[in-house]
């Protein structure tokens, strides 16, 4: 029965069309075929000269000497003709008169059905046609009388197993959650002190932090119905699609209670209102304004939370993030060292691994990394192993998962010729020299000259010892120095510049003016932020900055930071030039194996060279120098 339902639009065309083609195709033309089409001349000719024997008058609709018909039949030779003509009264008297047998066919009167096929055809094909394409528009499973209903899916029996246990790096994000589930689970407990349980729970974080896990693992541990939808399921074409779908979310949530119903990407459907071109009567608006209404319309009995999770709370509508709807606001964030060394424990229990692997050190060279990073590295770490044969995972393939989710898979194919290979060496050689010389920095984990990803043709890559919030003026200086190190070692060896340095010179004059304009840390213009960004919420992104200071600023703001990249340039080059012979060493090993590892690189810096120590002189009192002048001088 669904199926004949689901191609009851087809079906209703292929009927039309050939009932149409049908009526157009048996039509005079057959007959035509019988009979040899001659002039009307021609005709009153043989008809005058008595050669017709028999005459055929068709399609005489219209009475009178002055109408039309079509005149077919039989010459006495046995020619059947046919042709069309006038004065139908006025011929067939004259073939009368001449002993030739006339027949007369009744003129044609449409019957009901083909009145009705007529009339009708045209508008119920385009019917046919549009309730076709309404039925199949949706892809997937979308009808035509359920354009409003909800696309949240719904587990009960089969929601899922996922619990807290299986979540790692976040756990102040799972103890703020924990208040929910108890509520689910025993909501009198808290309503016997009067305390209200917050009627939506809004989940931030950046992309890969493990949000949706998060929502997945608080309805396997509050072990009630789930509801999960996205939130560009509810915008449709149709205008108030969206709102009705929101509705009967909402609608079948109150069957279930208690229950979660989790949105996610949240911005899809609560971007803040009025950015858009179709103003208040936008569908991502009206679908927005409902979402409104249904979190104010939960009543003090009511045992559904909403939990939301979006990358972008920044353009979700005020609305929306005030007590009432999302009273809480619970940061999902990049897991610090601890967090991480747990998620890769989550990731590993079901892998087969070698004695050496060291999560905590895992751990530590991986700052920054998500969630999803992780799980990817050490998928990337199985598949490596896999293509090597080996029945375990070991460090090895764990450091190689690291670097291809840093920097992209290696790149060996890509041939580069001799001369631009020691450019390369000598670029990440000054890059460490300059990183390990300088305080503060972050130490050298490993110097490569094999091409990564998309544009890297040689990397050096620092990894900090620990997790750090804070970043000192100091520090961002020798940042600075170390990135522009790679442009000074080309020009102290080849006395000529390449265009490597291009990534090295924008992130340093980003960070030069991100001092002088937003951190303060310029002596001449002061602790004040220039420069407002203009944010144009409908697109979502920063697409320009409002300067809010003079051309006189803004010629200022130049000086300072061409003053820093300056300052930071001389630095870089000083040191360089004072270790000159370490560089060609480190450049010809590098050339030579073509990856150096931390304690390689470390050992190399202690086989610096020396400096030769300069004797004492004995004391020359002043008294023993010669008399002439000198004296005179010294005073």
């Amino acid at each position: 029965m669904n199926k004949i339902v689901k191609n009851l639009g087809l079906y209703l065309v292929l009927v039309l069309v050939v009932v149409s083609m049908v009526n157009m195709f048996i039509s005079p033309e057959e007959v035509q075929k019988q009979y040899d089409e001659i002039s009307y001349s021609q005709f009153l000719s043989e008809l005058e000269a008595g050669n017709v024997r028999i005459l055929q008058i068709r399609n005489n609709t219209v009475p009178g000497e002055s109408s039309s018909a079509t005149f077919q039949g039989e010459t006495k030779s046995g020619q059947r003709f046919l042709t069309y003509g006038l004065n139908v009264q006025e011929i067939a008297d004259k073939a009368a008169a001449n002993g030739i047998t006339v027949t007369f066919e009744a003129p044609q009167k449409n019957t009901w059905l083909m009145s009705l096929m007529t009339s009708l055809f045209p508008t119920l094909l385009l019917i046919g046609v549009w309730v076709y394409f309404l039925y199949n528009m949706q892809g997937g499973g979308g009808r035509i009388m359920s354009f409003g209903r909800s696309k949240a899916k719904l587990f009960l029996d089969n929601k899922p197993k996922v619990t807290f246990n299986d979540v790692a790096g976040c756990e102040e994000s799972k103890e703020e959650l924990q208040e929910v589930i108890h509520f689910l689970k025993d909501p009198e407990k808290f309503k016997k002190l009067g305390a209200r349980v917050p009627k939506g729970v809004l989940l931030v974080g950046p992309p890969g932090t493990g949000k949706t896990l998060l929502a997945r693992a608080a309805a396997g541990e509050a072990d009630v119905p789930f509801f999960s939808v996205s939130g560009s399921d509810f915008v449709e074409m149709f205008v108030g699609v969206g709102a009705a779908r929101v509705r009967d979310l909402f609608e079948q949530s109150k069957k279930y209670q208690p229950c979660i119903i989790f949105i996610d990407e949240m911005d899809a459907v609560g971007r803040h209102r009025g950015a858009g071109l179709g103003g208040g009567h936008d569908e991502r608006e009206q679908t927005l304004n409902q979402l409104l209404v249904e979190l104010d319309g939960f009543d003090d009995t009511s045992s559904t939370i909403l939990i939301a999770a979006t990358n972008r709370p920044d353009i979700l509508d005020p609305a929306l993030l005030r007590p009432g709807r999302f009273d809480r606001h619970i940061v999902v964030d990049r897991p610090d060292v601890k967090g991480r060394e747990e998620i890769l424990k989550v990731h590993m229990k079901d892998k087969t691994f070698a004695d050496d692997v060291d999560t905590g050190i895992l751990a530590r060279r991986t700052p920054g990394l998500v969630g999803a990073d992780l799980e990817n590295l050490v998928n990337e770490a199985a598949l490596l192993a896999a293509r090597h044969n080996k029945d375990k995972i070991g460090m090895d393939e764990l450091e190689e998962g690291i670097e291809r989710v840093m920097a992209g898979p290696e790149r060996k194919s890509r041939l580069i010729n001799d001369r631009e290979k020691k450019i390369i060496a000598y670029h990440e050689t000054g890059h460490a020299i300059v990183a390990k010389a300088l305080p503060g920095s972050d130490p050298v984990h490993k110097i490569s000259i094999i091409p990564r990803g998309q544009a890297a043709l040689g990397y050096t890559l620092q990894l900090p010892e620990e997790d750090r919030f804070l970043v000192s003026k100091s520090e961002l200086m020798n940042r600075i120095s170390v990135l522009l190190s790679g442009r000074v070692s080309e020009e102290l060896v080849f006395n000529d510049v390449t265009s490597g340095a291009a990534n090295d010179l924008e992130r340093a004059t980003q960070t030069a003016r991100q001092m002088v304009t937003q951190l303060g840390m310029s002596d001449a213009l002061g602790l004040v932020k220039l420069g407002n960004k203009r944010e144009e919420i409908f697109l979502g992104r920063d697409i320009s900055e409002d300067r809010n200071y003079s051309e006189e600023v803004a010629s200022k703001i130049d000086i300072e930071v061409k003053a820093i990249i300056d300052s930071c340039y001389a630095k870089a080059k000083e040191i360089l030039t004072e270790r000159r012979a370490l560089m060609d060493k480190i450049a010809g090993v590098l050339l030579e194996r073509e990856v150096i590892d931390s304690e390689e690189f470390e050992r190399l810096m202690k086989e610096e060279e020396k400096k030769p120590e300069i004797p004492e002189l004995p004391e020359t009192r002043i008294d023993s120098l010669p008399q002439s002048g000198t004296r005179d001088f010294l005073a």
